[in-house]
């Protein structure tokens, strides 16, 4: 495994990340495997949300913890709040914010989180509201570090202007298929092709002019949730070339996606989150993949893009 400092917050996190949304649907036993497998593997950093299972994932994950052999402070633990599931609507406000980081503390059965990020963006935010939620969990130590999900960078500025704190990360949709936030800017001022549409306000530059960490999450997914791309028919072309690239380095298709993101430059932090041990190594194989700048074209190229 390689590892990364996050500026302004975590250090010597492993560059992959171990998501644990779909924990809810194994015993305490198997999520042990897979926590332990990822440890294993170099993975040290597990990211949670409020929501995933409605806090399931994150009671399973703390009756597993136990079984690892692991300690607390062995690993980074991340958690995600602002999506209320049964109200219907993204609530950031200063009373739902800590109240998340308490519920999200006593089912993960642990003191603090390493860091907090809100979960999409509540259209009716008050960022002084937020800034206040933020130096309460700051000043109890229940929260070490923050950041968002989902957010443009005028988002960003507001919360920055009101907020103390250094916002670390920036948690985004991006694979080798939803690519969106990378590659905009090659198609600008293009009319024929609605790949010039800007759907994110450039927040991959603003993220790296201002030391946010991108975490992508869906890394091996097209269009929202639709499902893997590895192995469907549906991208022939692409897993021909990640197989091709696969063969090569000896490793799966899998790790040669996620080793695509980890190329690029601006230091991304997938997020993986198959719950079996297999591909949760294949996965983690991507640090021992080299991608020439050529390779890295090829794979976007095969994966429906064009050169305009």
């Amino acid at each position: 495994m390689n590892y990364t400092n996050i500026v302004n917050g975590p250090a010597n996190a492993s560059v992959i990340v171990q998501g644990c949304m779909r924990m809810t649907d194994l015993s305490k036993e198997d999520a042990a495997n897979v926590i332990r497998t990822s440890f294993e593997c170099g993975v040290n950093f597990f990211d949670h949300a409020t929501c995933y299972g409605n806090g399931e994932a994150e009671k399973r994950f703390a009756q597993a913890f136990p079984l690892t052999g692991l300690k607390r402070e062995d690993i980074y633990i991340q958690s995600k709040c602002g999506i209320m599931i049964d109200e219907h609507e993204f609530d950031w406000t200063k009373e739902n914010i800590i109240s998340s980081v308490d519920a999200s503390l006593m089912r993960l059965n642990v003191e603090y989180l390493d860091t907090l990020l809100l979960h999409r963006p509540d259209l009716l935010f008050d960022p002084a509201e937020v800034a206040q939620a933020f130096d309460e969990l700051e000043k109890s130590g229940k929260v070490r570090w923050f950041g968002v999900s989902n957010l443009v960078p005028m988002q960003l500025e507001l919360l920055k202007k009101y907020v103390k704190q250094p916002l670390v990360i920036n948690q985004v949709q991006f694979s080798l298929d939803q690519s969106q936030l990378i590659d905009q800017a090659l198609y600008m001022n293009n009319k024929t092709t609605d790949f010039s549409l800007n759907r994110d306000g450039n927040v991959l530059d603003y993220c790296r002019i201002n030391d946010i960490t991108i975490q992508a999450w869906s890394p091996l997914q097209f269009g929202m949730f639709g499902g893997t791309f590895i192995d469907n028919p549906n991208f022939a072309g692409l897993n021909e070339v990640l197989e091709k690239f696969a063969r090569r380095e000896g490793v799966s298709k899998t790790a040669i996606a996620i080793a695509w993101i980890l190329r690029h430059p601006a230091k991304i932090q997938p997020i993986i989150g198959s719950m079996n041990p297999a591909h949760i190594k294949d996965a983690c194989d991507a640090v021992k993949v080299k991608l020439s700048h050529h390779d890295w074209y090829e794979l976007y190229l095969a994966s429906g893009k064009f050169l305009p």
